[in-house]
């Protein structure tokens, strides 16, 4: 995947249509928020980060620009993956950040070594078993101001009054 990543120009796969309505409204996580969620999942240059429902892209961008990872953001909504590209050169990190269009129950996160998310309740837990089944030992899992249900984190902070949860996945992944 790095090299793939690497290799590819930032393009819109499958852009132009929409996928469906959002599970969640966009609402982006502050400056301050998304770099200490950056942090809390200890990323460096050798991470993947992918973001779940990207808005604008600041995550990976972030995550690209301080760290020198690389980053996956995926959002079901075409208008803001078009946002996050332009984001992406603005910045000057578009060779090290690739947005997909796409239904973050489908996409394909398997090469992610840390998965950020600021969903609601409802879609953190019926997205839990994809996370556990699909992401490697040692994944790291940040989630802005939302829980898990009874799958204890590793740590939680708060940032901005709004709490940020961190999750390892597991050598064997508990049920459910």
């Amino acid at each position: 995947m790095l090299a793939a990543l690497a290799g590819l120009p930032n393009t819109l796969a499958a852009q132009e249509a929409q996928l469906g309505p959002p599970d969640v409204p966009y609402e982006p996580s502050t400056p301050e928020q998304t770099l200490a969620m950056l942090r809390l999942a200890g990323v460096t240059r050798t991470d993947v980060v992918y973001d779940l429902g990207c808005g604008d892209g600041r995550i990976v961008i972030a995550a690209a620009k301080k760290f020198g990872a690389r980053g996956v953001g995926i959002d079901i909504d075409p208008q803001r993956i078009q946002e996050s590209v332009a984001n992406a050169r603005k910045e000057g990190v578009a060779r090290l950040v690739q947005f997909r269009n796409e239904d973050l129950f489908q996409s394909d996160i398997h090469e992610a070594t840390v998965v950020t998310l600021f969903l609601w309740p409802w879609v953190n837990l019926q997205l839990r078993p994809k996370l556990l089944r699909d992401l490697k030992p040692g994944a790291r899992v940040v989630s802005h101001y939302h829980d898990m249900g009874d799958w204890k984190p590793d740590k939680v902070i708060e940032v901005g009054g709004h709490k940020l949860y961190l999750w390892t996945i597991p050598a064997a992944a508990p049920a459910k």
